[in-house]
């Protein structure tokens, strides 16, 4: 599989800003954190970097112009789902030294809180799972000041107008970007249960799959929800949950009932000019598993055809692939590169950099692909120099332990093999039986290696003239 790195060729109009986004990139990648005096090698480094980041040639749509173009040339014939979410930078912390009127603006998060809006798009194969990376990032503030409209002045405006028209341009957006897929599913939260997606959106290869928010009315006067609760059970779902203390989920085999059925969306009452009726078909994951608190109970509208049993067992997996783009959330924010806690002064430089740490995430991802399934055989140029993959050579054979078991089991050179060793600098033990690594092992991994290849570049380099 060949994946293509970042190529800013054209995107600035100048060379030395392109070479020194490359760098850039780079560094954020060995470093797996968003503070620039920590990645960079020199002041001058430093301050190239400072200057990059706030050099208005550098803009955002180019940025994500670039990211979008790569992961549309990556997907031609591929079966893709776009899943879309959005969190907010929440940069109150730091509100007294960021400059006013850089970008910034009000937030959910915090009363007279100061910070800005992502809602990206994360592109992976539907069949393997596989990162090709982002159809679109859309990034934007608020005014400083949050408005309060009525429900009544807020059912008066255009949808266009209203900030959950996220959720249909960025859709729109998938579609153009990945039009050389052969079909494109997009999968969204129950934010986006809005009529006008099901009506705007699909189309012969562009599919929905959203979570239900509201009880909608159907045409024969019936809900939604009442109707496919009706249903008889079409067959029981196993699915294994792993434990996550965040949200309260406990490690188990989650057993669920499955219940799917066709339905005819009446449109809500001053939607506009929309069609009166559009058709769904609505799947119901509802967990019987005993003793949880909180049991799982999905309901999933979605413009795919579901016949069968198995068709709706394929959209509740791939809606689990939501976890995905949380967990891009989690690392940008928290547990990786925590961009909250940035030093820069300008909101323009911080969503900036964002930008680029999302490049940098989807490294991470592929990273986690290629040691879940090897035998892709992705090699370690995909991320890793020459010089780089000498030092993991050297590194693999300490890192090794004296049994089969403690062995590197991948082939040498390849994106899994490095991953196992990256992932042993990062802590995790190196035994088939544990759990997998996770991303924050890898980003810790990253920054250990680069410490010990900095230093084995300089003893390799002892004498050379």
């Amino acid at each position: 599989m060949i994946i293509k790195g970042a190529n800013y060729r054209d995107c600035f109009n100048d060379k030395r800003l392109e070479k020194r986004g490359l760098d850039l990139l780079r560094r954020l990648f060995s470093g797996s954190t968003r503070a620039i005096q920590q990645i960079s090698m020199s002041r001058a480094e430093q301050k190239g970097f400072y200057r990059f980041l706030n050099n208005e040639k550098v803009k955002e749509s180019s940025l994500i112009e670039e990211l979008s173009g790569r992961c549309g040339e990556s997907v031609k014939g591929k079966l893709v789902l776009s899943i879309q979410d959005t969190t907010e930078i929440n940069l109150s912390r730091h509100a007294g030294r960021l400059k006013a009127d850089s970008g910034l603006g009000s937030i959910d998060a915090v009363l007279k809180g100061v910070g800005f809006k992502m809602h990206p798009s994360l592109v992976i194969d539907a069949a393997t799972l596989f990162p090709f990376g982002w159809a679109d990032i859309h990034i934007w503030h608020r005014g400083m000041e949050k408005k309060s409209l009525t429900r009544y002045e807020m059912q008066k405006l255009e949808i266009e107008e209203k900030e959950s028209f996220k959720w249909i341009a960025a859709a729109q957006k998938s579609k153009e970007v990945l039009k050389q897929a052969s079909a494109v599913i997009i999968v969204q939260d129950r934010e986006a249960d809005i009529y006008d997606q099901f009506v705007r959106v699909p189309d012969e290869r562009t599919f929905l799959l959203i979570r239900s928010r509201c009880d909608r009315n159907l045409t024969d006067g019936t809900k939604l929800w009442d109707h496919v609760q009706t249903q008889a059970c079409s067959g029981i779902y196993s699915a294994h949950i792993e434990a996550d203390k965040r949200r309260g989920l406990q490690k188990r085999e989650a057993v669920i009932e499955v219940r799917y059925a066709s339905a005819t969306l009446k449109k809500p009452a001053g939607t506009g000019k929309d069609k009166e009726s559009v058709v769904v078909n609505v799947v119901e994951a509802r967990e019987t598993t005993e003793g949880i608190e909180n049991p799982i109970e999905w309901k999933l509208i979605t413009t795919l055809p579901v016949q069968s049993f198995e068709d709706a067992c394929q959209v509740i997996d791939w809606y689990r692939c939501r976890w995905m783009i949380e967990e891009v959330f989690r690392v940008l924010k928290k547990e990786g590169f925590h961009i909250e806690g940035s030093e820069l002064e300008s909101g323009w430089a911080i969503r900036k950099l964002s930008l680029m740490i999302m490049d940098t995430v989807i490294k991470l991802f592929q990273m986690q692909y290629a040691y879940s399934l090897p035998e892709e055989e992705m090699e370690a140029a995909v991320s890793f120099t020459e010089a780089e993959i000498s030092c993991l050579q050297s590194l693999n054979t300490r890192l090794e332990g004296s049994t089969d078991k403690q062995s590197n089991p991948y082939k040498t050179g390849s994106l899994a093999w490095a991953s196992w060793i990256i992932a042993r600098l990062g802590g995790w033990k190196g035994y088939q039986s544990q759990r997998p690594p996770g991303i924050t092992t890898w980003c810790h991994g990253l920054k250990k290696f680069y410490s010990i290849f900095e230093g084995w570049t300089l003893q390799i380099n002892v004498g050379t003239p």
